[in-house]
């Protein structure tokens, strides 16, 4: 083909180009550009048949073999290559795998996610890949759903933080960038707002209530540049989100001007006719997601015919696919895809995949990740220990070499380390033994290689959490999906607790890591109960008994309800998916190496019958307790401790009486009273006294992160629009209603733990 035809002239502007070409495009070839379909079987199918637009789930030899199909077809338009590399490039064999987005959250660093986002599309573009499906807005509430560890917790302010942190490193200076990946916002809207936590169920959920606090992350990455939205799987009112014409036009593309393009999730327009039944046939529910705005239909295979039987039954507009098609082909034109299609570069691969650059911000992450949620003094192990030159603990001349036993069923547990998305975790299957064994560090690996020279580091499992079975209702969902086993809680070992009891009494120290595993997490696999399961409480019961000291890590995907043995602990650290590294990470931490610096993105239950905990809770309930239980959180948003001590003071608000369009300005003193320097995230909530509206409480607005060493004292200013004091009236519309409010500073979202200061917005 002549490269004098005007869609492959890169002289010309993107539009003209676009233009020209979907002018050349047959109905069957611009209904293909629409598909985005799954590689796991084959692809010439795909590609020579049916005209696909895009591929997901391709292995590494999938990707290679439809570069070349597709340079051979008709008008050789490029394939968009996508895959989930939602923390790491999840599926690719040796690629750096990071602590999960939860994990990630505990940092509050939004330029440590930025970081993270670039290093990650920096591996995935070498591989040929050029979308990730990440990252995830959605806001945690229920902590019974089975992807809260893909979100960045319950707050919209520190998600948004995040999120365009993550978007920014992902699409990098421009899709015209080698190492630029397109970003997704994902899911687009309240799909985490599900009934009893199971996943993708009705949101019972009203667009005042969409528009206070599930909205406004994703109005944030859009104006900021997000290229790509997902939608979620659920439905609201009755209505899909798939086909909800008020979401998806109204607000995403009319009132926020999105010009983007629109990805379903997982075949979500053929659940519309075989799971929620909302239409008859395929070429009903293809013309409503057409209408709706959708531009890519992933992994629904009836849609090629049924567009264009919805075309032939004059029920569609082809210019209606017109429109879509040229979304797709704008992203393909300006991520230069037609002139250098990015396909894998073997070269680049061994030059940054799994580097050791990344390895090490993998470690910082690692680092940042975990939060000490409890600590009596014993951490860190005798006043803490300093590092060598091969990074092993350093004993003082003279001391005693000690005996540390770790024990737990997530103790040496590499792949579950990881969490979802991570090789093994079950959405492909090219890795069935997950991401190399030798580029993970255990929390027995840390203890090993970090523990100072002398030291006798023991192992014990003491416990298993559980084995799988197949559901009864069959292998298999109606689509063909096969169906996520059923979990079987192990049951507790009288062998396993009497060797994990003989090595704590043996020891002077016992670090127990206990948790989840991926058979708990992920899409529909939500739990109905939050507690340990299998022989963890039992086990942890035993090494409370036999009095040797011990610290309680979780290495979980979410909040869990912990038994009251863990009470009798020393410390208790949470890990959540700390990544590759995490277990080095948690060794350091417990020897006192690093500094715990991590706070909760995400408010922690006492029992599985509280949902919901999060902190900001509108006002109007009767008391603070159930009949037989506090609605108090074990841990709240925002809680997290160091190893030194650190105070707030003199709290003054310097503008008391502002204008909506004002800056609200502040001081609050922060001091380090301790031995140990600190990294403390000073944060900021506002509460507005009397509202139109029932509201929160509370809500943060911003975050400043401040190094104090011993003994130092340092102002801290705050600066915060009074736009930002806004709530949603009963009409829908955001506005800040004048009045009284309070600001509120201090290291968690308790109301002990904040100093009050007034200001007055005036009307």
């Amino acid at each position: 083909m002549g490269s004098s035809l005007p869609y492959l002239d890169p002289s010309l502007p993107v539009a003209e180009r676009v233009a020209d070409l979907v002018g050349r495009m047959t109905l069957p070839e611009k209904v293909g550009q629409m598909l985005q379909l799954n590689a796991k079987d084959g692809v010439r199918e795909h590609i020579e048949d049916m005209h696909v637009g895009s591929i997901l789930h391709a292995s590494p030899e999938r990707v290679l073999e439809a570069a070349e199909l597709t340079r051979r077809t008709r008008l050789g338009i490029p394939l968009l290559v996508a895959e989930d590399c939602i923390h790491g490039h999840s599926f690719w064999e040796g690629a750096t795998i990071f602590p999960t987005q939860l994990g990630m959250a505990a940092s509050w660093d939004a330029g440590l996610l930025e970081r993270v986002a670039r290093a990650t599309a920096v591996e995935v573009a070498a591989t040929g890949v050029h979308w990730t499906f990440s990252p995830v807005l959605c806001i945690a509430r229920d902590l019974r759903w089975g992807r809260v560890s893909e979100t960045f917790g319950e707050d919209p302010f520190l998600i948004g933080e995040l999120a365009s942190a993550m978007v920014r490193g992902y699409q990098g200076e421009g899709l015209d960038d080698p190492t630029a990946i397109l970003a997704c916002a994902k899911h687009f809207a309240g799909y985490s707002e599900t009934q009893g936590g199971r996943d993708a169920s009705e949101a019972d959920i009203s667009r005042r209530k969409l528009r206070a606090w599930f909205l406004p992350p994703f109005e944030r990455v859009a104006r900021e540049g997000c290229r790509t939205f997902m939608l979620g799987y659920q439905s609201m009112d009755g209505v899909p989100v798939t086909v909800n014409d008020w979401l998806l036009n109204e607000v995403l593309r009319g009132e926020w001007g999105y010009t983007g393009t629109l990805v379903t999730d997982w075949d979500n327009v053929g659940r519309m006719v075989w799971e929620q039944k909302v239409y008859a046939d395929h070429a009903q529910a293809a013309a409503a997601a057409v209408w709706a705005g959708n531009d890519m239909v992933m992994t629904t295979p009836d849609f090629f015919e049924g567009a264009q039987q919805a075309v032939a039954d004059g029920r569609l507009d082809e210019a209606d696919i017109d429109a879509a098609v040229a979304r797709i082909l704008t992203l393909k034109f300006e991520l230069g895809l037609f002139e250098n299609p990015r396909h894998p570069d073997r070269d680049r691969q061994r030059a940054v995949i799994g580097s050791s650059g990344h390895a090490e911000l993998n470690l910082e992450a690692a680092r940042r990740s975990l939060v000490l949620l409890a600590n009596d003094g014993t951490l860190p192990l005798d006043g803490g220990y300093t590092a060598g030159a091969d990074g092993r603990a350093v004993a003082p001349a003279g001391s005693a070499p000690r005996t540390v036993a770790v024990i737990g069923p997530n103790a040496d547990d590499a792949q579950t380390q990881l969490g979802d998305w991570a090789g093994s975790s079950g959405q492909a299957d090219w890795l069935p033994d997950g991401q190399p064994r030798a580029m993970i560090r255990t929390v027995l690996d840390g203890f090993r290689e970090h523990a100072p020279a002398g030291w006798t580091i023991t192992h014990a499992r003491g416990a298993d959490i559980l084995t799988v079975g197949p559901d009864p209702e069959g292998a298999f969902f109606p689509d063909g999906q096969p169906r996520p086993e059923i979990v079987v809680p192990a049951e507790p070992s009288e062998t396993l607790i009497a060797e994990a009891v003989a090595a704590a009494e043996a020891a002077d120290h016992v670090v127990a890591v206990v948790g989840d595993r991926i058979e708990l997490i992920g899409e529909g696999r939500s739990t109905a109960t939050l507690e340990l399961i299998g022989g963890q409480i039992a086990l942890l019961d035993a090494l409370a008994a036999t009095g040797t000291p011990f610290t309680v890590v979780v290495i979980a995907s979410k909040p869990l309800v912990l038994p009251p043995s863990v009470s009798r602990a020393a410390a208790l650290v949470y890990a959540f998916n700390p990544g590759m590294l995490g277990g080095r990470a948690v060794a350091e931490l417990v020897l006192g190496l690093v500094e715990p610096s991590g706070r909760l993105p995400v408010s922690f239950a006492r029992h599985a019958g509280q949902q919901p905990t999060y902190y900001n809770q509108l006002r109007g309930q009767h008391g603070t307790r159930y009949a037989d239980l506090t609605q108090r959180p074990a841990f709240a948003f925002g809680e997290g401790l160091s190893y030194t001590s650190v105070d707030y003071s003199g709290l003054e608000v310097l503008t008391g009486v502002l204008g909506t369009g004002d800056t609200l300005r502040a001081r609050v003193v922060v001091s380090n009273t301790g031995r140990r320097p600190a990294l403390e995230t000073v944060q900021v909530y506002v509460t507005d006294s009397v509202t139109s509206v029932t509201w929160a409480e509370k809500e943060l607005k911003a975050y400043r992160q401040v190094r104090l060493e011993p003994g130092e004292s340092r102002e801290v200013l705050v600066e915060l629009p009074v736009a930002a004091c806004s709530l949603v009236d009963a009409g829908g519309r955001r506005v800040v209603e004048p009045g009284a409010f309070e600001l509120l500073v201090g290291p968690s979202s308790r109301d002990q733990d904040l100093l009050r200061a007034g200001f007055t917005v005036k009307g």
